[in-house]
């Protein structure tokens, strides 16, 4: 059973309606909506601080189970920490390490992108 079999079936209808026809059909506008569509930025806010106190919470949780002292060597330096502060602390290096690569990609294109807007003669450029 085909599109045209199904609509041919049912009353006052046609598979394909004529254009000289009497009975034009209404263009279907949809009802508004009662609600917000799109989540406001204080939601989004408060959905940010809620992750955040959550991720202090568990990170807490990691200081307090993990107390054992540790010897810690680090390029001739020696010392004695805490085994989740020592953890923490290598975490914390390797997301600067990210960012710092992170920032200096974003810093790479941008000035190729102004690059290129300079030679095309983009906006913003004075003649």
């Amino acid at each position: 059973m085909s599109f045209q079999d199904d609509a041919a079936s049912v009353p006052n209808s046609s598979a394909r309606p004529d254009r000289g026809s009497s009975e034009r059909r209404k263009p279907v506008t949809p009802t508004p909506s009662s609600g917000h569509d799109r989540p406001t930025r204080t939601a989004a806010l408060w959905v940010a601080v809620a992750v955040g106190l959550v991720v202090l919470v568990m990170l807490i949780v990691f200081f307090v189970q993990n107390q054992d002292m540790i010897t810690v060597r680090f390029f001739g330096l020696e010392g004695t920490l805490a085994l989740g502060t020592t953890l923490f602390i290598a975490a914390v290096g390797g997301g600067v390490l990210v960012a710092l690569a992170g920032g200096a990609r974003i810093l790479q294109l941008r000035m190729s992108n102004h690059r290129r807007k300079k030679a095309v003669g983009g906006p913003g450029v004075a003649p």
